[in-house]
Parts: structure tokens; C-alpha cells; sequence
């Protein structure tokens, strides 16, 4: 079976490279050389795609890209993957995405025979690396079914039903995470108008109801200084903003969600955007 990779960068890669190694023929395709080869380093069944005309023979195509306008400039349109791929072929959609992309994809790709199956994921590029990201997968149930080994292979699968769900969960995830970062950003910097060391403060936060995964894993970066990007700033305020039109489209008000909006595009326009979204701490009045 000929496999296609299309977005090869932080999380694409890792999971291309457990399909290399698990000994699969892969074709490869990102406009970064340097993200190419870092793929194709993991093994002998990969092979690097000249262009996208090339992944036509695949049987089974990955999207991995930034934003939902990248995805359906690849996949749609006069010029775009579809109209390229074989009846019966199969599109597994990896990106961070709302479901009304998802779904507007599914739908078209209806039309020329092909399946897609969206799988959002759920962790971090070194969960991935080591194919222990969470995945959360919706479509055709049939159809997750027949590929339900291969997602066993590249991931730790978890079918939750339709498109929308799988859009939603990581979604979700990223607006509650965010909303707890920049408050907890927020109660540091009421920490230092006490005269409180950030570090003491921590600790004592952290046998209280103030804990949180943003306290453990991001608390001690901010009391450090340490604002190297894991997860950027940018990356956060885009998930937040497509969760909350998600929301928005199903006619939810989240008020305290639309507020950490806000706090992070703030920090964007600060310049603070390529840093940790833990960089949202910096426009937090002194």
C-alpha cells in the first residue's frame, strides 16, 4: 500500500516517521527541504514528492498543516488533491481544524468516491515521536474500522464518533488549557504585587484548588524566565480562535473564553507570539 504525507513540520513529522518506520511506503511533501529530510531519515521506505501531482497513485493520504485555509488549498479547488486521487482512496486529516472546515472537506471529498476520516491530535510532537499521541478520530465508523490498525501503529486511536467531536475535543482542550495559563498568569502577577517569590508561591499554590497541568508544567517556566517556544503564543491564540467560532456557530456565549481571546492576541500584537504562550504572562500589568 502507497501511503502520501503532505506537512511534515512539528507534528505531521513524527507521525510520517512512525509510518517509515514501521516499514510503510511513504511519498513525502513539504515545501520545507529541511523538514523532508529529517522525515526520511527514519528509514528507507520513505521517499521524498517532487510536487503534489506525485501523490496521485496513493492509496492513503495524511494532512498535516497550520491552518484550515492550508488544508483546503491542497486538497480543493480546480487544481487540488481530489480531483488527483483515485476512487477509494482514503484522506486522514491530522490538523488542529473547526468542523465546519472538516466537514465542508468530508462532503466534497464524498464526491469523487474518497473517504476522510478527521484525527485531531492530541498531545505534544514528542508524544507523537514516540507514537503515544492521543488521537481523536471521527467519520465513517465502517471506514476507522478498516484503517483501525494503522492508527494502532502511529498513535494511541480513540473513535469518539463524528467529525465534529474530533474537531471539538482538541479544541476544547486547547481553550480550557489557555484559559488556565492566563490565569494563572494572571494570580502570579497578583503574587508579585504581595511581594510574593514566584517560586514559594507555586509551591504553596499547588496543594491548593489553584493547581492545575498549566501550574505544574508552565508555572515554574514563567518564575524562571523561561519562555522558549513548546507551544507557541500564535499557535495558542489560533486554537483559541477557532474554538471559540466553533462555539459561536453553534450559538454558545463563553465569556470567560472570549476574554482569554483577547489576552492572547494582545500578546501577539506585543510581539510575543513566536515565545511559549506562557509569554502571555508579559502583558499582564505590572
Amino acid at each position: 500500500m502507497q501511503f502520501g504525507f503532505i506537512g511534515v513540520g512539528l507534528m505531521g513529522g513524527p507521525v510520517a516517521r512512525n509510518l517509515i518506520r514501521a516499514g510503510k511506503k511513504v511519498l513525502v511533501y513539504d515545501l520545507s527541504k529541511e523538514a523532508v529530510e529529517r522525515t526520511l531519515a527514519a528509514g528507507s521506505t520513505g521517499v521524498a514528492a517532487p510536487s503534489l501531482k506525485d501523490l496521485a497513485g496513493c492509496e492513503i493520504i495524511f494532512t498535516s498543516l497550520p491552518l484550515p485555509q492550508h488544508v483546503h488549498a491542497v486538497v480543493l479547488g480546480e487544481q487540488g488533491l481530489y480531483r488527483l486521487l483515485g476512487k477509494g482512496t482514503t484522506h486522514i486529516e491530522l490538523s488542529t481544524i473547526d468542523p465546519g472546515s472538516a466537514n465542508k472537506m468530508r462532503d466534497e471529498a464524498a464526491k469523487y468516491g474518497i473517504g476522510y476520516i478527521q484525527c485531531t491530535l492530541g498531545k505534544t510532537p514528542a508524544h507523537a515521536e514516540k507514537a503515544e499521541e492521543p488521537m481523536f478520530i471521527g467519520g465513517d465508523e465502517s471506514l476507522y474500522q478498516q484503517h483501525e490498525d494503522l492508527f494502532k501503529t502511529i498513535g494511541i486511536p480513540n473513535f469518539v464518533g463524528t467529525i465534529d467531536a474530533a474537531c471539538a475535543v482538541k479544541l476544547i482542550s486547547n481553550m480550557i488549557g489557555m484559559t488556565n495559563l492566563a490565569v494563572l498568569a494572571e494570580g502570579i502577577r497578583v503574587g508579585d504585587a504581595a511581594g510574593l517569590d514566584q517560586n514559594v508561591l507555586l509551591g504553596l499554590l499547588a496543594d491548593t484548588g489553584a493547581r492545575s497541568f498549566q501550574m505544574d508544567v508552565r508555572g515554574s517556566w514563567i518564575a524562571a524566565g523561561d519562555f522558549k517556544p513548546r507551544f507557541g503564543l500564535d499557535l495558542a491564540l489560533k486554537d483559541v480562535r477557532l474554538g471559540l467560532e466553533m462555539a459561536r456557530a453553534w450559538n454558545l456565549n463563553l465569556k470567560a473564553m472570549e476574554a482569554t481571546l483577547e489576552r492572547y492576541r494582545e500578546a501577539s500584537e506585543a510581539g510575543f507570539g513566536k515565545e511559549d504562550c506562557n509569554a502571555v504572562y508579559k502583558v499582564i500589568a505590572k
